[in-house]
């Protein structure tokens, strides 16, 4: 994506992972920032108050510019850094981007090729299109807390982050989408991405299931996801996850877990027999899991080709990422890109800004003369005390 530049006006993590995404790409990201500061960089402890861990990495390939948008001067700014963009992406409600006059509307006017990413919880024509949403709130609207029930007897939430997440992502392809189809002549657009929608679809993938056929029409929900056996399986030392697909690996594994009368049962004989017995086959696996270590299983599983892991804890995980060097706070553990390209690979150039960091550069570079970078330049963010931090992402809206 080098040669695009991206204007970043979102906050928290759907919005900033997305951006962090097309700048691993190579995109230039101008990220703007209310004078309060976005919320991601003190959601976890970090080297400085205003870079928590997690800003570390998802702030990273961008360059940080603080506006006050309800300043005329900050809102004539951000058009004039608007107009030198490929694309928007922002996260703001349509009541708060309609009060700051800066809907597709009113960045189309002085960027009409622009490609305009909304994304909010609910979608904008319809009567929840300005209620709060947060990662939560969409897991339970999408189907993520149904399926829990369903498997666990209750509503829960996937402990992760996961509707944000999914939803940055569904941000990156559609503006990726969007610039094709520029690219190819169409000229610029507005994309909305509401979460809810995102998250529906994204859980009725598997678990609209028989109730998808309206001809003859059956129950939603894939059995073999919403047992409640479903979960990894402790060992002699420690934890594995064995999923066993096939008759064979079921065979493989019951004969060399002590239980050889099951080889050959008609129970996982195939595909449907191994889903409409799932919560007994899984039961059957965990119980045997205990006799033999976490390597001795694996190296059955290899013979096999069954699939399976270790399963690392959430510390082995981040001891397992490279090392970087910020700047200004030193050595810190940077989640690389996930994709690996032949001929074009994503990669970190530039470290997480401080808040403001960036701001007279990007301003003398979009036009504004060296006294209204310093009219802007003057009101520097002050030290966030905690107990004001709920407050900091409502600061536009």
């Amino acid at each position: 994506m080098r040669g695009y530049r991206v204007l970043d006006l979102s906050s928290v993590i759907m919005g900033p992972l997305a951006t962090q995404i097309l700048g691993d790409l190579g995109a230039d990201v101008i990220t703007v920032e209310s004078p309060g500061g976005d919320l991601n960089r003190v959601m976890s402890p970090g080297p400085h108050p205003q870079m928590s861990g997690i800003a570390l990495n998802i702030l990273r390939n961008k360059r940080n510019v603080v506006l006050d948008l309800k300043d005329p001067a900050g809102h004539t700014a951000v058009l004039r850094i608007a107009r030198t963009c490929d694309v928007v992406v922002t996260n703001l409600r349509p009541r708060s981007l309609e009060r700051l006059r800066l809907t597709y509307r009113d960045v189309a006017a002085v960027r009409p090729e622009i490609v305009y990413c909304q994304a909010q919880g609910f979608p904008g024509d319809g009567p929840r299109a300005n209620d709060p949403a947060y990662d939560d709130i969409i897991q339970s609207a999408g189907g993520i807390a149904a399926a829990f029930a369903s498997a666990l007897g209750r509503p829960g939430l996937a402990p992760t982050i996961m509707a944000d997440k999914i939803c940055g992502l569904t941000i990156v392809y559609a503006v990726l989408a969007a610039l094709l189809h520029r690219q190819a002549g169409g000229g610029g657009q507005r994309i909305e991405v509401p979460m809810v929608d995102v998250m529906t679809a994204f859980t009725l993938v598997e678990h609209g299931a028989g109730a998808i056929s309206e001809a003859r029409p059956g129950n939603p929900g894939y059995s073999r996801i919403l047992t409640p056996n479903r979960r990894p399986q402790p060992t002699a030392d420690g934890w594995i996850h064995i999923l066993p697909y096939t008759a064979a690996h079921y065979d493989a594994l019951f004969t060399y877990g002590g239980r050889p009368d099951l080889a050959g049962d008609p129970r996982c004989a195939s595909l449907p027999a191994c889903i409409a017995n799932s919560d007994f086959l899984y039961r059957t696996v965990e119980s045997m899991t205990p006799a033999h270590t976490t390597a001795q299983w694996l190296t059955v599983c290899v013979a096999h080709e069954i699939p399976a892991t270790r399963v690392p804890s959430l510390a082995d995980l981040v001891a397992e990422l490279p090392s970087a060097e910020h700047p200004q706070f030193g050595p810190y553990r940077q989640i690389p890109p996930p994709v690996r390209f032949s001929a074009t690979p994503a990669g970190v150039h530039r470290a997480a800004p401080l808040p403001g960091q960036d701001t007279a550069e990007v301003l003398a570079e979009v036009g504004c003369t060296p006294a209204e970078v310093e009219y802007l330049c003057s009101a520097r963010p002050p030290e966030r005390v905690p107990s004001a931090l709920p407050m900091i992402q409502e600061s536009w809206q």
